[in-house]
């Protein structure tokens, strides 16, 4: 079984000084921790990866540094299954069907760039949009996912944080 909590567009400095407490309390211990672009500083990866292992993307907001240290895209192997990691681009119209063009393979895609959380199936592949856990500019809601992978089974949770 792996837990992995999922979040993305933190924006950290620009609309926080740092990650809410309670979502660095429910990732403590996490078997993975997927950030899905748009961290801005690289602080925020360090922060995360005191709480459990990290794996990010950059995102179309992130600094320099970070995006010469992040790939725009990867895939993880996680207990059996594919995990593509993006964050997204473009109008949030449409951003479902593009995120899952990049992956054609795998089992879950896992973005961001909206701020809106979404869990849904599309083309075969489980979708997980965790939100935002600080930046309510296109959101009413505050959000961060789990994503529990447990005897081959995908269960995605979206957990609001307001």
């Amino acid at each position: 079984m792996a837990r992995i909590g999922i979040v993305s567009d933190t924006h950290i400095p620009k609309v926080a000084s740092s990650l809410p407490r309670e979502l660095l309390d429910a990732l403590e211990g996490m078997d993975l921790i997927l950030h899905a672009g748009d961290l801005i500083e690289v602080s925020v990866i360090d922060e995360l990866r005191s709480l459990a292992p990290v794996a990010a993307v950059s995102g179309n907001m992130d600094r320099p540094e970070v995006k010469s240290i992040l790939p725009k895209k990867r895939v993880l192997e996680v207990e059996g299954k594919l995990i593509g990691l993006t964050h997204g681009w473009g109008p949030p119209i449409g951003i479902e069907r593009r995120v899952v063009s990049k992956f054609p393979d795998v089992d879950v895609v896992v973005f961001g760039h909206t701020h809106k959380a979404l869990v849904e199936r599309r083309k075969g592949a489980l979708l997980v949009n965790p939100g935002t856990p600080n930046d309510r500019r296109f959101s009413k809601h505050l959000s961060y996912a789990v994503l529990t992978i447990e005897d081959g089974e995908l269960k995605p949770e979206i957990i609001l944080l307001d």
